[in-house]
């Protein structure tokens, strides 16, 4: 296909993620207090959008605590910044099964949870963009599944929807992208969507470029995209995605490293994609223009 490069970058930056990473390295941010501060100077460096998880203070691990969500939402409103917040949705279904010979019960790690509840801190806090992962995914975990069933994406997306907040469908493969148009021709999300390209996550799509060409190719041509790839791969996919016609996703969620043995923060991992975005020539665009691109509304969160 002919190169249709894009020249009106948004940058998104996921800051801290769901994964076991909080101590491989000392700027994975825990508590409410890091992960609004490390968001704030994303937003500084040039994040048009911040992507965000919760975790516990204490520990580091993946949290979905309504309080802590409002925390961080409050602080990233409250600061001197404009950025658009995206919030997770994707906890809550997450099955760990008991073994190849004995898979049920479920065990230890579980956390399965109703649609409701799984979008309950987005009904609080109502972020302009919040994440529908559109498909059911193994990762490199033996008997780990991340559970995302046809009923439950639709009741999910449906619930997105009437709260005014735009989906962003997360892609892991490409099975995922054709229901994601199943559900726009069923009414439950609007068009044109939002669509982030999950690429090299274990056992996803790969992130070898004719696999990302195919995802870019079954993208339809009204929708707005942006990919990531993982670890030492993320900044090659800031160039891949911007000449492909995409935006692109940098952050800790994704890659620890900005080089050999040197740690990452945030703000580095945005500076950087921010000069491939400008070398190639193309223009990185300010939250504003992002809200006006996709339609989003930057609203309060509901009164206690």
């Amino acid at each position: 296909m002919p190169l249709s490069m894009n020249r009106e970058v948004f940058i998104t930056c996921a800051v801290t993620g769901s994964g076991s990473t909080q101590d491989r390295s000392p700027h994975v941010p825990r508590s409410p207090e890091q992960i609004a501060n490390s968001a704030i100077d994303a937003a500084k460096a040039g994040a048009a959008i911040v992507h965000c998880h919760v975790r516990d203070p204490e520990t580091g691990k993946p949290s979905r605590k309504v309080e802590l969500y409002r925390e961080v939402t409050e602080r990233i409103r409250d600061a001197n910044v404009d950025v658009v917040l995206n919030l997770t949705a994707g906890m809550g279904g997450d099955i760990v099964f008991g073994g190849v010979e004995n898979p049920l019960p479920p065990v230890a790690g579980t956390d399965m949870v109703g649609a409701t509840e799984r979008v309950a801190h987005v009904a609080e806090c109502l972020p302009e963009i919040c994440t529908l992962d559109c498909g059911t995914m193994n990762f490199a975990e033996a008997d780990y599944v991340m559970t995302n069933t046809p009923g439950m994406l639709q009741a999910m997306g449906r619930m997105m929807t009437e709260l005014g907040v735009k989906p962003e469908i997360e892609a892991f493969d490409t099975g995922h992208l054709w229901y994601a148009k199943q559900l726009v021709e069923d009414g439950v999300l609007t068009s044109p969507a939002l669509v982030q390209l999950c690429m090299g996550v274990p056992w996803g799509a790969p992130d070898d470029l004719n696999t990302f060409m195919a995802m870019v190719n079954n993208v339809p041509k009204d929708w707005t995209f942006s990919a990531f790839s993982l670890g030492r791969n993320q900044m090659a996919y800031v160039a891949a995605s911007v000449l492909a016609g995409g935006n692109v996703r940098v952050g800790l969620e994704d890659n620890l490293w900005l080089g050999k043995g040197q740690l990452a923060t945030n703000a580095q991992l945005v500076e950087r994609a921010v000069t491939i975005v400008e070398n190639l020539g193309a223009r990185v665009i300010s939250p504003e223009e992002v809200r006006a691109k996709l339609g989003l509304t930057k609203r309060a969160p509901k009164a206690r």
